[in-house]
């Protein structure tokens, strides 16, 4: 355990911003798995709604810096590559 108060003090507000950065980063996972699950299933329509929705939940993690720009990049540009796939064969 820390004894320094800069120490302390960092370990609070680590934890605070770990509980509100949480949620943000679990809704941008979850939303990234559905449209994942939505690709697999085979119906074109449910998995373009579903890819806007991880589009939007990615963005509004990166605007707010729980996850790096670059990062939603990717993930968005995996999810898009694989509607891609999908739907050539």
């Amino acid at each position: 355990m820390a004894n320094i108060n800069s120490a302390l003090k960092r370990i609070r507000s680590s934890k605070r911003k770990q509980l509100h950065n949480q949620p943000i980063r679990a809704r941008a996972r979850s939303a990234a798995k559905e449209a994942r699950l939505a690709i697999e299933s085979g119906n074109p329509a449910e998995a373009e709604q579903a890819i806007q929705a991880a589009y939007s939940a990615l963005d509004r993690a990166a605007a707010r810096g729980v996850i790096h720009k670059r990062n939603a990049a990717r993930r968005k540009s995996r999810l898009m590559k694989t509607l891609a796939k999908t739907s050539q064969s």
